[in-house]
């Protein structure tokens, strides 16, 4: 299929050729019919990728802190790959479309194939001939609705919500500050609802279709004619509410606002203006402040947006979802038009040329539509306590490795290319000999073009047991989210395929039942869990410098995991599982390995109502291991820090930039010059070897199953409040 992508690197835009994406349970694939040009947003990420990267960095001062902030956890070129990587790959454009519905994921009742809906979101409605929408993003088209005029869903749901923020009353008198897409909607939706409304935008054109459009009257800024008929309209006392729709650097939309608002008046912000809020005016009349985020309440929470969890009517009357449809509503009743503001109606193949003449002032337009291809044919529907480690059992006449030609490359076929796979994986296997990547499987169609583009993989795709299926593939990375890792790794393993999956193995101990079962079912225990700190070469010496160890040791290991951004999908621990259940393992196996023997029993303690966690591990020998997992650290200390005394001897790592060891000599490694090496490259060149030559795992089964087992029983060990006792299953 085809969907408009830039690369926020070079500013380039095209209509790239990408795989169609997967329909996803709790969503639906919809065949695109018209996709709107948001002229406000999407010109303003054109423009900013057409910058110097320090025009770009002036722009988003946001992501400029994030970058320092990773600087000081991950090192400079780390850092550098990751930032790189995100700007020199392609991105997609758009966000309010309508079409029609070709598949329908499991869980999916409200629609059917065939049936025409409108679709919102800035990763789900793009400009693309396919998209997946989850449930809570699209909307019903009512019957005899225009589909170009449905497009204009999302808009309006932007429109509308900040409407609601200004909470209107009949009689009221409003101004709109910025007649573009969104100005011109909220006069409409603000005269629908019985409120006399006057604009301003210094483009005459757009003041005299807002005036057709139900505005009593609309002037530029500067002239005396809009606070003349402000005057008029509210007997001297200003406007109930101003509405900022515009965007661009000038501040003088909020001091109009200020000059026009009466007294205790409300002043809602819906688009990107500047706010440098005069403070005397302001305070003096006592204005309410108020911004309108996007589509309505709803947006940015994945557990409504991803996972279709409803907020209840009674406790939120208007969501996402309520406001789409309800905008649909107003337009399919004629209480709003949308016809006068379409400019424009482009093929879907002029693209790349009607950004190019938006951008440059060719083609003036209020609203521009993409027309799409009719489809040549539809597709069907779719459809406290003691844990036990589970034994690997290994049935005799299992399936051998298979012989290789010498000298052959071995073809990878990646599962996921998200941001850990596309810069602490791909870039070492796509500068090593001897290793050819096959396919890229995603269920986001762009994500998988990017990944063949940069890191050439000779396919993408997001039919997954295609390439299970294909011989050709000697070993799978399985690179997902969290909750897809078990079930992955377990098709893998049934057809046959080396892998390796990146930690969590499993989230819960019938996921880590379901993957042994199929190591016994197919006899593949060709199996590695990216734990990868074990492989990191800083460890590695530091541990040869510590030597053999007679007595029991005493590890300790504090991680300053530092708080999570909103939006996170870590955050979603209903799917996803713990923070600690996600990432955890890497800090047991390495304590683990260090110590050479797998924990007998865990012990977990945290906070009432915090995330951060005390997990003391104790081992065969007698050794102890105390894991301190911490969220609310400083975000300047190392992120990790392990001390390892055993025999008179210290081992201790600082964030994998330095080590020493204590003891009859010492010995201090020099600081590393370039990054901290976690040891990623290491681990993937000891798992190709074994793929190659056919030789042992780099890790034995039995050491991931125990590892696992034990980051499983921390979760049992908060519940009960007790020590957990680590069973081998026999």
């Amino acid at each position: 299929m085809k969907q408009v992508v830039q690369n926020y690197k070079s500013g380039e835009l095209a209509v790239l050729d990408v795989p169609v994406p997967g329909c996803k349970p709790g969503g639906v694939l919809v065949r695109t019919a018209y996709s709107l040009i948001s002229t406000g947003t999407e010109l303003m990420k054109v423009s900013e990728a057409g910058m110097s990267m320090l025009g770009k960095a002036r722009s988003r001062p946001d992501q400029v802190a994030k970058v320092m902030q990773s600087v000081a956890t991950n090192g400079v070129p780390a850092t550098y790959r990751k930032v790189m990587g995100k700007l020199d790959s392609y991105t997609p454009l758009g966000y309010s479309l309508c079409g029609v519905v070709e598949q329908v994921g499991t869980g999916i009742d409200d629609v059917k194939v065939g049936d025409l809906v409108a679709c919102a979101g800035n990763e789900h409605a793009l400009h693309a001939e396919l998209n997946w929408v989850p449930k809570n993003l699209y909307a019903r088209v009512p019957d005899g609705l225009a589909l170009r005029h449905a497009a204009f869903g999302t808009v309006g749901s932007i429109a509308m919500q900040g409407v609601r923020r200004g909470e209107p009353q009949l009689g009221d008198v409003a101004l709109v500050i910025g007649l573009g897409l969104i100005g011109q909607l909220v006069v409409q939706l603000l005269a629908a609802s019985g409120v006399r409304v006057v604009g301003v935008d210094p483009d005459p054109a757009r003041c005299g279709l807002a005036e057709r459009l139900g505005g009593v009257a609309c002037g530029d800024p500067a002239s005396a004619a809009v606070e003349a008929a402000v005057a008029e309209l509210t007997d001297g006392h200003g406007v109930d509410q101003v509405y900022l729709a515009a965007g661009g650097g000038s501040n003088q939309p909020v001091e109009l606002a200020a000059r026009l608002c009466r007294d205790r008046g409300r002043v809602v912000d819906i688009g990107k203006c500047r706010l440098d809020l005069p403070w005397n005016a302001y305070y003096e009349k006592e204005l309410d402040v108020r911004f309108s985020r996007s589509y309505g309440p709803g947006r940015y929470d994945p557990e409504y947006e991803l996972e279709g969890r409803d907020y209840p009517i009674g406790y939120v009357r208007w969501t996402e979802r309520r406001n789409l449809a309800c905008f649909l509503d107003l337009v399919a009743r004629g209480r709003v038009d949308v016809e006068p503001l379409v400019s424009h109606v482009a093929d879907f193949d002029d693209a790349v040329d009607t950004y190019q003449r938006l951008k440059d002032g060719d083609l003036k337009a209020v609203a521009v539509l993409f027309r799409y291809p009719e489809p040549a044919g539809e597709a069907g529907e779719a459809e406290a306590p003691v844990v036990a480690v589970p034994a690997v059992k290994r049935p005799s006449g299992g399936v051998p490795t298979p012989a290789r030609v010498a000298k052959t490359p071995v073809r990878l076929a990646f599962v996921g290319a998200g941001n850990y796979a596309t810069s602490m994986l791909l870039p070492h296997l796509a500068q090593r000999d001897g290793v050819e990547l096959s396919t890229v499987v995603t269920t986001t169609a762009l994500s998988a073009a990017n990944a063949q583009r940069k890191f050439g993989f000779a396919e993408a795709t997001t039919d997954l047991d295609a390439v299970l299926g294909d011989k050709s593939v000697d070993a799978v990375f399985v690179v997902t989210r969290h909750s897809s890792h078990a079930e992955l790794t377990r098709k893998a393993l049934l057809a046959g395929k080396p892998v390796f999956v990146e930690k969590p193995l499993a989230l819960t101990e019938d996921e880590l039942a379901g993957v042994l079962a199929a190591v016994e079912e197919s006899g593949n225990d060709r199996l590695q869990v990216g734990f990868n700190r074990r492989f990191a070469p800083l460890l590695q010496e530091a541990r040869k410098r510590f030597g053999a160890r007679t007595g029991p040791a005493s590890l300790r290991y504090l991680v300053n995991a530092g708080r999570l951004q909103h939006g996170s999908w870590y955050l979603q621990q209903g799917i996803e599982g713990s923070r600690f259940e996600g990432e955890g393992g890497h800090f047991i196996d390495t304590a683990s390995w260090l110590l050479d023997a797998d924990p007998v029993s865990v012990y977990a303690v945290a906070p009432s109502g915090n995330e951060d966690l005390q997990v003391l591990l104790r081992y065969p020998d007698g050794s102890t291991a105390t894991i301190s997992y911490v969220t609310n650290g400083a975000a300047g200390f190392p992120k990790e820090t392990l001390d390892l005394v055993a025999d008179g001897k210290v081992l201790r790592l600082d964030d994998f930039v330095r080590a020493s060891v204590y003891g009859r000599k010492k010995w201090v490694s020099s600081r590393l010059p370039k990054a901290r090496d976690k040891g990623q490259n290491a681990e993937l060149a000891a798992f190709i070897k074994a793929v190659q030559t056919g030789g042992p795992m780099p890790v034995p089964l039995e050491s991931l199953v125990a590892t696992t087992s034990a980051t499983l029983a921390v979760q049992a060990g908060l519940a009960g409040g007790a020590p957990v006792t680590l069973e081998r299953a026999r």
